[in-house]
């Protein structure tokens, strides 16, 4: 009895990168609902794998193949050859005409192999829910490729009580595929690195103008901040509008542990209002560093250095204004923790001043920074990896957000954060104090903080008309979240659908177990599109917009030293008027550790070569059909936003750049 074969005709695409061929020997093999095709060799003779080009070969199925539902490739190491990785766009096969799969189908690949580092499936069928799959194989496939990624992806600890990390040893462990070639900023930092060798103080505010002038580092804003850091105003601007706009709070209520009076604050509101009537109304604001309670401080240069825990009140004038008008220093009140006000000597009230930017220095560092963007990307890409299939619908939405901070962050652990690194030689909370502020700061957060309406009506900001940072939030947040409502239109029917999404309910599972503490309102497990669809936009919100406000604008500053200082080298005042504005720099950090922040801020503060701005993908998923309107309509949205903040911009006397979305970048990356 003679088998009918079945003739395909098979096009492998190598991608257009110039680093993208290889000389390896590529196998193939075709897999249909009934059996599989033995594999064969795609690149021998003239067929190359050449960068660009499509390499041609005939496959014959002998046996019963069935419907066609994958291809396999697997490239093998040869001898006498140079071994690339290679890089595969995408695989097209014709099937015989007359046969079930008549025509061409695509099975898109966009990623590396390298030889000899096992087989890649791939599929051509559109991406689906798991309870949408028809085909056993396809299942089957799915459930492997998870155990596979959960061999390779695991969980580790980097400090107890705060989100987990990937389990790595070296950067190589990640694959090609996970791994990115960045392309690092570049700056001229050769007049900074000239303090390298001086452990000494600042003599005097002239040298610093000096080293502010001649870094070459200046931006308009930077400028700004030099000529108005003394002033009141612009220290409440700061806390709208600077690297870390997330901890002011309305208050209704005064904490019972800040000893101020009404008597005391009456004074510095307008028009004889008492501090009891200005807390009816809405006006009173505060910063509370609370967290940094009794965190040990740092030793640099072989000098103790000093935190504090300072308690600050502002007030929203009648101008429109929000203006400190009390600083407490430490959170127990008591004679030697004395309330500093606005009245009294200037130099007092300057350091008052200085002292809170120096706590706000490590909170932000180190909390709104590291912990709310770089660490909760991480967790989520662990999460994806490990939970989600390629061919699940938030899989493809969600890598592009989170891919990249696998990388950064094992180089952020071995590097900033490690011994010898920027925390433990410079700043005011070193390598001691870095485990108790992330894991105290994991424990105090919640999800409400990561939503940006939320975070805004909670904390009473939502209606400054000086918080910049915020209107531009919300609608950066708003065009997210109409992006991700829409893409989870074209996947999920209903709410039941979400209900029944296992690999849905074990990726927030992962998240939650490896994550935030139970009582922080992050949701057990997604009942509706809704919940979804915010859940996802707060991840790409916080992988992108969050970082961008919060990274972008750190050098502007902080390049003006008494701004921003990463440590202070003299214990907080206790009594008022033993200091004349001489002794304000003696506070300030040495020379060399000054620059050395100043430095890797300068980098961090700089867009790589390689950007990719908010919602622009590389991926051929996002080229046609629905997925691709929804992209067009999303940059649409945001190239209005970004033509508004310009706008806006040019007619301000301080602009606020950070959120314009053409220069957010779509992952943290740096």
């Amino acid at each position: 009895m003679t088998t009918s074969c079945q003739e395909f005709e098979v096009a492998v695409h190598t991608s257009p990168g110039l680093t993208c061929g290889s000389s390896s020997r590529l196998w193939l093999n075709l897999i249909g609902s009934q059996g599989e095709t033995p594999p064969i060799s795609v690149n021998e003779g003239e067929r190359q794998l050449l960068p660009g080009s499509s390499c041609p070969v005939g496959v014959r199925a002998v046996g019963p193949l069935g419907r066609l539902l994958l291809v396999r490739l697997r490239l093998e190491a040869r001898l006498g050859v140079d071994n690339q990785d290679w890089h595969c766009s995408r695989v097209a096969v014709r099937g015989p005409a007359g046969g079930p799969d008549p025509g061409v189908q695509d099975f898109l690949c966009d990623r590396w192999l390298q030889p000899d580092g096992g087989a890649v499936e791939l599929r051509s069928g559109k991406l689906c829910l798991l309870q949408d799959e028809t085909e056993e194989k396809l299942k089957q496939q799915r459930v492997k490729q998870l155990q596979h990624q959960q061999k390779l992806i695991r969980w580790c600890k980097f400090v107890d009580g705060a989100p987990q990390c990937v389990d790595l040893n070296s950067l190589s462990e990640l694959g090609p595929n996970l791994r990115y070639p960045h392309n690092s900023p570049t700056a001229d930092l050769s007049y900074l690195k000239g303090f390298a060798g001086r452990a000494e103080s600042w003599t005097s505010l002239t040298e610093l103008e000096t080293v502010f002038t001649n870094s070459g580092l200046q931006s308009d804003i930077a400028r700004f901040v030099q000529a108005h850091w003394t002033e009141d105003w612009f220290f409440g601007f700061q806390t709208l509008n600077g690297s870390n706009p997330l901890l002011l709070r309305q208050i209704r209520l005064l904490p019972p542990n800040l000893a101020v009076t009404s008597d005391m604050l009456r004074p510095f509101l307008s028009g004889g209002s008492s501090l009891e009537q200005e807390l009816q109304s809405g006006t009173v604001y505060l910063l509370d560093y609370e967290v940094l309670d009794g965190v040990p401080a740092n030793v640099v240069n072989g000098k103790q250095t000093y935190l504090c825990a300072p308690l600050c009140l502002l007030h929203l004038n009648q101008q429109g204004q929000l203006v400190p008008v009390a600083i407490q220093l430490q959170q127990t009140p008591g004679p030697l923790n004395p309330v500093f006000l606005p009245s009294d000597p200037g130099s007092d009230w300057l350091l008052a001043k200085i002292w809170v930017h120096c706590a706000d220095f490590q909170v932000h560092q180190l909390v709104s920074h590291y912990l709310k963007t770089h660490m909760l990307s991480e967790l989520s890409c662990v999460a994806t990896l490990r939970q989600l299939p390629e061919p699940h619908p938030l899989h493809q939405l969600l890598m592009p957000h989170v891919r990249t901070s696998l990388q950064i962050n094992f180089k952020a652990r071995s590097s900033l954060l490690a011994a010898g690194g920027v925390f433990d030689k410079a700043t005011g909370s070193g390598l001691e104090s870095l485990p108790v502020l992330v894991s105290r700061a994991s424990q105090r957060l919640r999800y409400r903080s990561l939503c940006v309406p939320d975070d805004l009506a909670d904390r009473g900001v939502d209606r400054l008309q000086q918080s910049y940072y915020g209107q531009d939030a919300r609608r950066v947040w708003d065009a997210l979240h109409k992006f991700v409502g829409g893409w989870v239109d074209l996947f999920y029917r209903g709410d039941e659908a979400v209900q029944q999404d296992s690999e849905l309910q074990l990726w927030i599972q992962d998240f939650n177990t490896h994550g935030f503490h139970q009582d922080s309102g992050f949701p057990s497990s997604l009942e509706t599109k809704a919940e979804v669809s915010k859940f996802v936009t707060m991840i790409i919100f916080s992988c992108s917009a969050l970082h961008a406000a919060v990274n972008f604008s750190q050098l502007d500053f902080a390049l003006w030293i008494p701004n921003c200082p990463a440590a202070m080298l003299r214990p907080p005042p206790q009594v008022k008027g033993s200091l004349t504005d001489d002794d304000i720099t003696s506070f300030l950090p040495d020379a060399n550790s000054s620059c050395r922040v100043l430095m890797v801020l300068a980098l961090l503060s700089m867009p790589a070569k390689d950007f990719v701005p908010l919602c622009h993908y590389k991926e051929e998923l996002f080229g046609e059909g629905a997925p691709r309107r929804l992209l067009e309509e999303v940059q649409k949205e945001l190239q209005a936003i970004s033509d508004d903040i310009t706008d806006r911009n040019r007619k301000l006397e301080v602009s606020y750049p950070y959120l314009q979305p053409g220069r957010i970048e779509n992952s943290v990356a740096i």
